[in-house]
């Protein structure tokens, strides 16, 4: 098996599991980079001792395995590819071409002696009956694409360019985007053209088989609406009069909730809930949406400019997120505090996030929300200039290229 790049931040997840008859099930936008994920799964099992012949792997998206639409030709190429009653590991990549898999799936597990991963690159594989039969009995890992200090240890580990500036580096990042495949080509215009194919493939591999759009345009409208207002705070409500008065397109609010949740679903979005600091309570209506990855505004715009508050949220936001945070974006009274990280039982942190705090105004602006709440939780300003001034009035200054390109945590004490 070929030499291939380990995502740890995902594999130190899932090694617990290797051999538990739980079926470890790993989500995510499409191309992220889960079948490779597999592949250094199965590459570690080799390393452990595990005999290839123990190991099966069905590729359902590629050439040989494409006509397998139905649980019984799963079946039967499964079958084919045990030949003893040794324990076997059990592949199977983008699952959800199979339609009603999970009985079948559920089947092998009960026989208790294999260990199942299987893949799919929208959520849809989760709305069946794999929730309805198996719960407690599968875990599900969600990835995402390539955070900025995979971005670069993954360019190393391709003998690729990595700028000496790594502030430079950081804005390619931003506008190529985390796809790992991205990293193959070489000029930002091949990168964004793969990142349209890929937007493509998600329309119709992902939406347009697993929904029913009757109005597709409508659709790409509310696709560009949310992709082009990301790290701003809507609500279906705030779309439909936009498309009613601005756009004088006559909808309803069920139709746009509606492709908001296919959107969501298809792993383009990530919902950002409003939380009442005061009230401890969440507030209907309200988000913020984040992108899977920021070359998705780029590849659908032709504006290349960077805008860097909603686009530093973004990446701090996944990157929080594949370290296993829950999110949420704090309201108190008419101040927001940009983010509230949980992890855990007792770790909380409130987090603001600027490019910078170079005047009195900007610095009064992202401090004030931290003054107005009361509890002692640890409290974050990120920035992307220089930071000289660690600790400010309790509250921690900190680098955001820094802190992602050097892998670190939130931590309660300095």
């Amino acid at each position: 098996m070929p030499k291939i790049y380990k995502r740890e931040e995902y594999l130190k997840k899932i090694r617990g599991f290797y051999d538990d008859d739980m079926i470890k099930v790993i989500s995510g936008i499409r191309r992220c980079g889960k079948s490779f994920f597999l592949k250094s799964i199965m590459q570690e099992l080799i390393e452990k001792g595990v005999k290839e012949k123990d190991i099966i792997y069905i590729q359902l998206d590629k050439k040989g395995y494409k006509h397998i639409k139905t649980p019984e030709q799963l079946e039967k190429i499964i079958d084919e590819q045990i030949k003893d009653n040794d324990f076997k590991y059990l592949f199977v990549d983008e699952i959800q071409n199979v339609k009603n898999f999970e009985p079948l799936i559920n089947s092998y597990r009960e026989e208790e002696n294999m260990s199942i991963f299987i893949t799919g690159s929208n959520s849809y594989l989760l709305s069946g009956e794999l929730i309805t039969k198996l719960t407690g009995r599968f875990i599900e890992i969600e990835m995402l694409p390539l955070s900025f200090y995979e971005y670069v240890d993954m360019k190393k580990f391709l003998d690729k360019e990595v700028n000496n500036n790594i502030y430079l580096e950081f804005e390619e990042y931003i506008r190529s985007g985390g796809f790992p495949k991205s990293l193959y080509y070489d000029k930002l215009e091949e990168k964004t053209k793969y990142t349209s194919s890929v937007i493509n493939q998600i329309f119709e591999k992902d939406i347009k088989t697993s929904n029913r759009i009757n109005d597709k345009d409508l659709f790409e409208q509310v696709e560009k609406f949310v992709v082009n207002n990301f790290g701003k705070v809507i609500s279906v409500q705030s779309i439909c009069n936009y498309f009613k008065g601005e756009l004088k397109i006559n909808t309803d609010r069920r139709t746009i909730k509606r492709y908001l949740d296919i959107l969501q679903k298809a792993k383009i979005l990530y919902p950002c809930e409003l939380f009442d600091i005061k009230s401890k309570s969440v507030m209907k209506g309200d988000k913020k949406y984040y992108l899977a990855d920021l070359s998705i505004y780029y590849a659908l715009n032709t504006d290349a400019r960077i805008n860097y508050g909603p686009v530093l949220e973004n990446v701090l936001h996944n990157y929080l997120l594949s370290k296993d945070y829950s999110l949420s974006v704090g309201k108190i009274g008419k101040f927001e505090c940009d983010f509230i990280a949980r992890k855990g039982i007792e770790d909380y942190f409130y987090i603001q996030v600027s490019k910078n705090i170079d005047d009195e105004k900007t610095e009064e602006r992202e401090y004030r929300p931290f003054y107005k709440i009361e509890d002692m939780y640890p409290r974050f300003l990120f920035v992307l200039d220089m930071v000289l001034q660690k600790n400010v009035n309790g509250v921690r200054n900190v680098n955001i290229v820094d802190f992602i390109y050097n892998n670190l945590e939130l931590i309660s004490n300095p």
